[in-house]
């Protein structure tokens, strides 16, 4: 695998029975190792190919015999180009994904504090449907993190207290779910680990309403991503849908908020037309998200905002915060040009 002077990288198969997968090699790396991107992109459009038959890579010529000295010569040189727009665009994804991969990294302040082990002379509590649904209204995230130590149940009997009409009890209760999470994956990853993939499960159930589903996933995430952060990709499958599209979006700005390297693994490319969506809810979330990763490449679109006084709401830690639409594109520009912290 090399780059050429003219631009084009190249992979080399020499056996010349896997071209398919040296044409798929040549493709990320001319992408800077982004799948996402080089799956997105269309041949003609965005690129062009070429290959060179009977190549042998031990004189590095091409041998129209096929043959050489009795040995077979059946190498292939796959080549690929991208166009100049969308090489630019391979090269910007890719410093910012090292800078922001640092910059994670450098935000690291301690090492997340391990939940204390239970007493083992402790009288261990069976978990209830009232008991958990008191705990919860009352808020109290210790005596929740203890059951989910004594009986493991705790967590499933929280997840059904996200069926709640109650907009308001629903977010409040997706954040005491994710604020008990983090402390009880210290020590059992596991049982939280599972109550993800039961929530991915019944989002993705198209007979049931997702109703606090993927705020919880996002909770959870957001505060321990260095144990949960390979879910944040399965979020996008929820984008499409009008009932969850504002949740993905502010689950993963506040993923993007310790995390931003995260969503640079996505393919978040395909969110940029999302500033022009008709709900000022979907414009604020998205210009929120692309200020947390400093998405450069959606500057000017951002600044188009500035004049959009359309009210939304973001949930901050359970409680709803009213702001305008041009108010975060605002903060969203100043991170983005200043490396200023939302």
């Amino acid at each position: 695998m090399g780059s050429c002077q003219c631009g084009a990288v190249y992979t080399c198969d020499a056996t010349g029975h896997n071209v398919g997968a040296a044409m798929v090699e040549a493709l990320v790396y001319a992408c800077g190792d982004n799948w996402d991107l080089a799956w997105e992109l269309m041949p003609e459009d965005d690129y062009l190919t070429g290959r060179i038959e009977n190549y042998d890579e031990t004189l590095h010529q091409v041998v129209e015999m096929k043959n050489i000295d009795g040995r077979y010569v059946r190498g292939v040189l796959y080549f690929v180009r991208l166009h100049t727009e969308m090489s630019e665009l391979a090269r910007r994804l890719s410093e910012k994904k090292e800078s922001l991969v640092a910059e994670s990294t450098a935000r690291m302040e301690k090492v997340p504090v391990v939940e204390p082990a239970p007493d083992k002379n402790r009288v261990r509590q069976k978990a209830t449907k009232p008991l958990v649904g008191d705990m919860v209204a009352q808020g109290d995230i210790d005596a929740l993190v203890g059951l989910c130590f004594d009986d493991k149940k705790t967590l499933r009997l929280m997840q059904r207290l996200l069926y709640d009409p109650s907009e308001e009890r629903r977010w409040r209760t997706a954040w005491i779910v994710g604020q008990v999470c983090s402390r009880v994956a210290s020590r059992e990853p596991g049982q939280v680990s599972e109550l993800l993939h039961r929530l991915f499960e019944a989002c993705s159930d198209s007979a049931a309403t997702p109703w606090g589903m993927v705020e919880t996933i996002g909770y959870i995430i957001s505060q321990r991503p260095d144990i949960f952060g390979a879910f944040t990709r399965y979020l996008l499958r929820y984008i499409g849908e009008d009932s969850t599209r504002s949740q993905v979006l502010w689950a993963m700005g506040e993923i993007a908020k310790k995390r931003p390297d995260l969503i640079r693994d996505t393919p978040f490319f395909n969110l940029f037309h999302f500033l022009q969506h008709p709900n000022p809810q979907i414009r604020g979330l998205v210009a929120r998200l692309f200020g947390r990763i400093k998405a450069t490449e959606v500057a000017l679109q951002l600044m188009m905002l500035n004049g959009d006084k359309a009210d939304f709401t973001v949930w901050e830690n359970g409680v709803p915060v009213t702001i305008t639409v041009a108010e975060e594109a605002a903060k969203a520009i100043s991170a983005i040009h200043k490396g200023q912290e939302l």
